[in-house]
């Protein structure tokens, strides 16, 4: 068996609602240093700064909230709706958020490092991180679990899952597949054994 690396990153990944960010919370909770790409998005839109006026020039003041911050719903239903839309907000904000993450990789205090983000593959990550976790879910069960936490349309959930790479292409290029289908106590044991098999503190 090869000799593991000294530090090790490992991404996470999936499809909207399929609960990778509850699997990188357990790793974050066993010690790891977790990257979140989605807050690093958020982050970087912040009113003022240079992505938040090239957003604004390319999508209008109707996407803005009375406080001048974006309303995220609401430039998602754009570009969910539209592909053009979407390319031309990825082409924005991924290389910044790209940037963004190869700069907490190297401040990482940790050996350990958890790379949360949904479109890791999509955004051309993968030769970044060491090992590829896919969380996987039934459509039905996406669903669900997002409009328990939001009150969204299906058919808006539906646009959103479709946009992203299917699930089925993601776990083909995976080095492992955490089924999220059942209890969470299921889905915490699949993650022990990643943690087990590559674990650095």
């Amino acid at each position: 068996m090869k000799k593991k690396p000294a530090r090790i990153i490992i991404g996470i990944t999936g499809s909207f609602g399929s609960g990778k960010t509850t699997v990188a919370g357990f790793f974050k909770s066993w010690g790891a240093y977790v990257i979140d790409a989605d807050k690093i998005g958020r982050e970087l839109l912040v009113p003022g700064s240079a992505a938040y006026r090239r957003v604004v020039s390319m999508f209008g003041d109707n996407i803005l909230l009375p406080d001048r911050g974006i309303d995220r719903r609401k430039l998602a239903t754009l570009v969910f709706r539209a592909h053009r839309l979407r390319f031309v907000l990825n082409r924005i904000m991924h290389p910044l958020i790209i940037k963004r993450i190869k700069e907490e990789i190297k401040k990482s205090p940790r050996k350990t490092i958890i790379l949360d983000a949904p479109l890791l593959l999509e955004a051309g990550l993968r030769p970044v991180v060491d090992k590829l976790v896919v969380v996987t879910a039934r459509r039905d069960i996406q669903i669900r679990r997002i409009q328990k936490r939001s009150a969204s349309a299906k058919e808006a959930i539906l646009r959103r899952i479709r946009s992203q790479i299917p699930l089925h292409k993601k776990r083909k290029m995976a080095d492992f597949i955490i089924d999220n289908n059942g209890a969470l106590k299921d889905t915490k044991k699949q993650a022990e054994l990643i943690r087990r098999l590559w674990w650095k503190s």
